[in-house]
């Protein structure tokens, strides 16, 4: 190759080299720094055939095994927030899982362990191992998001990894309903979010995660919803501390402002609930929450109605303190409140008052010992002596987990019990 041909070479690699530079944006830089960082989720889990404990014509002749369960997979994304092996993901991701795989940026394949999960706030942390130190995102803070700025999404839509989507913040604390779940506090933005990019990283321009993409609300379309970082701190932290949410007590109960309560309060908006009931010595009431209060504002974004502040109160793990606007006698306040475990003698009240139930472990389950006449227990005809082994549909076999299904039943509109009594079990709904 002569001279002059090297010349050109060279003038059109120097020329290739400045038109890369010219198109480098922000984009492009966020997502070479954040991608090693992005990790692809594949889980397999077994499911009962239907078939299953049958016999067939095929087994009655000629002895053909049984059918086993069945495998399925799923895929999902995540991200690696921790140089040890941290990595947050969705928990509809790994519900159910028997095998979770983690596929690194570099190929490698690692078995990843549940270091915990929560259904409620749709979030899971994971671990995996290895002898070197791993690329990690920065997890960043969702405060001070502004509507309109640019951010990206990372994932493994349908299984295509390493994706990116870029959008702008379209919304923040949004509510929607997805899987007969009530989900609050969204960010909500027009970058792509698809099955499979669940669980990767929503990121502002400087690389840092601001949000967990999340698509269970499937019917989206040119919708995308993620959860806030802030939110994402205060669950990861729990999950790692002690594996689940502790049910943490705030102890208000409130109602919807009807526009006739509205106008005695003096409030003229659509939004807020009102304070129905401030149990003494509570943070609510240490905090300065009084019965009558107005609740306009939690945590920083409008509380809609009753419901809206019953999900997003179970948002916040006992210790962590959130700020709450109140309105009262014209004027507006923010009192900081800070929820504590739930007491465990509030919880045996809890069933008294609204089951009109108490309850003593016997044989793996939790019997009735005594029912409160006219309660609704009573109206459907429990007795003493009868099992109660599942409150919507989570096993009570102990008192714990008796005292960790009615917290989690809170604020639902009815509990879904299964009562055994001799040989037959019953299906027996109950308001709440």
């Amino acid at each position: 190759m002569g001279l002059g041909m090297l010349a050109v070479l060279a003038v059109v690699g120097g020329e290739a080299r400045a038109d890369q530079a010219r198109r480098r944006n922000e984009v492009v830089e966020v997502v070479q720094k954040v991608s090693p960082a992005v990790v692809f989720i594949g889980t397999e889990q077994e499911v009962e055939s239907p078939f299953r404990g049958r016999r067939s014509i095929l087994e009655e002749f000629f002895g053909a095994p049984p059918q086993q369960a069945q495998r399925t997979q799923g895929l999902g994304s995540g991200v690696l927030v921790d140089p040890s092996g941290v990595i947050i993901t969705n928990d509809h991701v790994i519900r159910g899982a028997s095998a979770i795989h983690v596929v690194l940026a570099d190929g490698r394949e690692l078995e990843a362990e549940v270091v915990g999960s929560d259904a409620n706030n749709d979030l899971a942390v994971l671990k995996v191992s290895s002898k070197q130190p791993l690329p990690a995102a920065k997890l960043g803070t969702s405060a001070d998001l502004m509507i309109g700025e640019t951010v990206v999404a990372i994932g493994s839509p349908f299984g295509l990894s390493k994706t990116v989507t870029s959008g702008v913040v379209s919304a923040t604390g949004r509510t929607f309903k997805a899987d007969g779940r009530t989900y609050n506090d969204f960010i909500q933005t027009d970058a792509a979010i698809n099955p499979g990019n669940s669980g990767g990283p929503l990121l502002n321009v400087d690389g840092d995660v601001i949000g967990i993409n999340t698509a269970i609300f499937a019917s989206a379309q040119g919708i995308g919803f993620a959860i806030p970082a802030d939110k994402v701190r205060r669950i990861m932290e729990e999950l790692t501390r002690f594996g689940k949410v502790r049910p943490a007590w705030v102890g208000l109960e409130v109602e919807g402002l009807s526009p006739r309560l509205a106008r005695q309060l003096g409030w003229d908006r659509t939004y807020g609930v009102v304070a129905r009931e401030v149990e003494p010595g509570s943070p609510a009431e240490q905090a300065g929450v009084r019965r009558g209060d107005v609740l306009a504002e939690m945590g920083g974004s409008r509380i809609a109605d009753a419901e809206d502040y019953v999900t997003r109160a179970r948002g916040y793990p006992a210790r962590a303190a959130f700020p709450l606007v109140i309105f009262r006698n014209g004027e507006s306040k923010t009192l900081q409140v800070t929820p504590v475990e739930f007491p465990p003698q509030l919880v045996e009240a809890l069933g008294w008052n609204r089951l009109g139930l108490r309850v003593k472990p016997v044989r793996g389950a939790m019997a009735v010992q005594s029912v409160r006449p006219g309660s609704a227990a009573d109206e459907v005809g429990l007795e003493p002596g009868d099992l109660i082994t599942r409150i919507n549909n989570q096993p009570t076999t102990e008192p714990a987990a008796f005292q960790e299904a009615l917290l989690s039943a809170r604020g639902s509109r009815s509990v879904l019990l299964v009562v055994r009594r001799g040989r037959y079990a019953y299906h027996v709904t109950l308001p709440f």
